[in-house]
């Protein structure tokens, strides 16, 4: 069995996004927290590497272009959430 580098990516971006979602079962990982989220967007991000110069397979790219997507969103709210706390008010 030969794997590419695409294959290693999307094994080990899968990986990532199974751990995450069971750490947060598991109740050792916040939904809100930046490991979630960073896991998640690197997971995601290594399962499209493999869809786009793989095998390519529309539906799977497009829930992972999703997921991508959403970390990237929780990432930035979490940055602007942490920035107006931090911010004293006048």
């Amino acid at each position: 069995m030969n794997l590419f580098w695409h294959d290693w990516a999307g094994l080990i971006g899968v990986t990532l996004v199974l751990v995450a979602f069971f750490l947060l079962q598991a109740h050792k990982l916040s939904g809100q927290g930046y490991p979630y989220q960073v896991m998640n967007l690197v997971g995601a991000f290594g399962i499209l590497l493999s869809l786009i110069f793989g095998t390519f397979n529309l539906s799977a790219f497009l829930q992972e272009m999703a997921w991508f997507l959403i970390s990237v969103y929780g990432i930035v709210r979490g940055v602007k959430a942490k920035k107006a706390a931090a911010t004293p008010i006048l």
